[in-house]
C-alpha cells in the first residue's frame, strides 16, 4: 500500500505527497495538530479561553478527532468584535503579514500570518496548482487583486513556489489582460469566473479567439459559480476551468481545489479540518449529507480558528476520488446560507437563478436580480442579457425567449419572477466578485 502511494505521489510535485498520505497516518497527524492548535488558542486568545471555560471543556480533553464537536464555534462577528488584533495568538513581532477583507458592514476582518503560516499557504497553493495539472514551465497570469485581499498574494506565492512564471497583473484593464495573455504565451489564468467570462467577451470584440491561445487552464474562485457556468466557460474558451476554494479567515485561497476529475474539491485537511454541521442545530452531520461547512485550522500560528462557520453549504463526498488522493472532497459550493433571500415565503439562492437562466439557449451568463416591494408584497425581477442574435426588433422570437426564461425560473424557484431581457453589455461587468443581487426592499 505504501509503495503504491509513493508511486502515485511521485508523479506530482513533491509538495503533493501529503495529498496521498495513508488515511490512518493522516488522521494521526490531524489529531496531534488539533490538540496543539486547541492548546495554543486556549493559552493565547482570551475569547477562546473564555469559551472553553464556559463550556467546561479543556484542550487536554481532546482524545479523538470526534471530540472536535465539543469545542467552541467561531463566527465572523467574533473577528469584528475583537478588531483589529484580538484573535491574534502570536505577538506582533512574529507577525510578518496582515490581510483584511473589505468592511462592507463597518470594520474589516483582519487576519495575520507568521513566517511559517506564509510557508504553509504557499505549500497548499502549490498543491492546488499541481492538482490542476500545472507545473514548472507554466506561465500563470494572476488577475486576482493584490493588496489587503488575500487572493493576489496567495496565488502569487504558490505559483512561484511551484516553479511557474508568474505575471502579477492584478485585476482590471481588460484589454491589457488580453494583450499580455496573447503576447506572453500565458498557459493558465487566476481570477473570478465572472471576470474571465468578461475577458472572453472582450477578446471576441477585439477579434481574438481564446481557443487559439496557449491558455489551457483557469483557476477560478472568490465567488460561487455553477456547473452550467463552468460548461459555458470551457465551451467558449477551450480551457479546463477549475474551482478553487478558500476564505481569508482560514488562510485565503488554497483551502481546497478540484483535481483533474473536476468532481468535488479536495480539502487540504492536514491543515484545515472539515466538518459538516446542521446550520440550525449546529450538530455534526454524516458524510454525504448537505449542511454548513465548518473549518478548523490545524497548523495556523498567528490566528488559529476553531470550528469556523463558513456559511457555505456543501457536503463531504463519501466515495474515494479516482485521482488517488486520500484527502477528502466536498461538493462544489454554489450557495451560501447568508446569500439566501426570501420571496413570499420561498427561500431563493442566486445560484438557482443562474441555473435556470443557463438552461435556456440564447442567454448570456450576465444577469442581475432586483428585489423590491409593492403593496406589501416582495417582488423579484431578473434582468438577463441575451445574445445579439436573439436581441432584435422581431417580436416573436423575443417573446418566445422571454416565456422560456419565465417558465425555467418558475420551475426552478417555485415562484414567479419578472424577466427583463436586455441587450449585450448592458449589465455592468465586475473585475472582482460579481454583484448579483440588488435589494431595494429596505428590510
Amino acid at each position: 500500500m505504501i509503495e503504491h502511494w509513493n508511486d502515485i505521489a511521485g508523479s506530482f510535485h513533491p509538495a503533493s505527497a501529503l495529498d496521498f498520505l495513508p488515511v490512518q497516518q493522516l488522521r494521526e497527524l490531524q489529531l496531534n495538530r488539533l490538540r496543539a492548535t486547541a492548546q495554543r488558542a486556549y493559552d493565547t486568545v482570551v475569547l477562546y479561553r473564555q469559551r472553553f471555560d464556559a463550556s467546561g471543556v479543556k484542550p487536554q480533553d481532546i482524545r479523538t478527532l470526534d471530540d472536535i464537536q465539543h469545542l467552541p464555534f467561531t463566527v465572523k462577528t467574533d473577528l469584528r468584535d475583537t478588531y483589529p488584533f484580538g484573535l491574534f495568538a502570536s505577538p506582533m513581532s512574529e507577525v510578518v503579514r496582515v490581510h483584511a477583507s473589505s468592511g462592507t458592514t463597518g470594520k474589516p476582518i483582519v487576519v495575520a500570518y507568521t513566517k511559517d503560516d506564509v510557508d504553509v499557504w504557499a505549500s497548499v497553493m502549490v498543491r492546488s496548482f499541481a492538482a490542476c495539472g500545472l507545473h514548472r514551465g507554466d506561465i500563470i497570469q494572476n488577475a486576482y487583486g493584490y493588496g489587503l485581499f488575500t487572493g493576489g498574494l496567495g496565488a502569487h506565492y504558490g505559483a512561484e513556489s511551484l516553479g511557474a512564471t508568474v505575471i502579477p497583473i492584478s485585476g482590471g484593464n481588460t484589454d491589457r489582460q488580453i494583450m499580455i495573455m496573447k503576447d506572453f504565451g500565458v498557459t493558465a489564468i487566476c481570477c473570478t469566473p465572472s471576470y474571465f467570462l468578461h475577458i472572453i467577451e472582450r477578446a471576441g470584440e477585439l477579434g481574438i479567439d481564446i481557443h487559439t491561445l496557449p491558455l489551457k487552464a483557469g483557476v477560478f474562485g472568490a465567488e460561487p459559480w455553477t456547473q452550467a457556468m463552468r460548461e459555458r466557460i470551457e465551451a467558449e474558451s477551450g480551457i479546463k476551468a477549475y474551482d478553487i476554494y478558500g476564505l481569508s479567515e482560514i488562510i485565503g485561497p488554497g483551502v481546497g481545489i478540484e483535481c483533474s476529475e473536476q468532481n468535488g474539491l479536495h480539502i487540504f485537511e492536514d491543515h484545515f479540518y472539515p466538518e459538516i454541521i446542521d446550520p440550525d442545530t449546529c450538530k455534526p452531520l454524516p458524510d454525504g449529507e448537505e449542511g454548513e461547512l465548518a473549518l478548523t485550522t490545524l497548523s495556523k500560528e498567528a490566528m488559529p480558528m476553531l470550528r469556523y462557520r463558513t456559511r457555505d453549504i456543501t457536503c463531504i463526498v463519501r466515495e474515494e476520488c479516482p485521482c488517488g488522493r486520500s484527502i477528502r472532497r466536498i461538493k462544489r459550493i454554489s450557495r451560501r446560507s447568508d446569500d439566501m433571500f426570501i420571496i413570499r415565503g420561498v427561500n431563493v439562492f442566486p445560484s438557482q437563478v443562474e441555473t435556470a437562466l443557463l438552461r435556456v439557449e440564447g442567454t448570456l451568463p450576465h444577469y442581475q436580480i432586483v428585489l423590491s416591494r409593492k403593496g406589501g408584497l416582495d417582488q423579484i425581477e431578473v434582468a438577463v442579457e441575451v445574445t445579439a442574435e436573439f436581441f432584435s426588433d422581431t417580436v416573436g422570437p423575443m417573446e418566445a425567449l422571454h416565456q422560456k426564461l419565465s417558465d425555467s425560473l418558475e420551475n426552478v424557484l417555485g415562484i414567479h419572477a419578472t424577466v427583463r431581457l436586455v441587450e449585450p453589455h448592458t449589465i455592468q461587468r465586475s473585475e472582482g466578485k460579481a454583484k448579483r443581487v440588488i435589494d431595494n426592499r429596505n428590510l
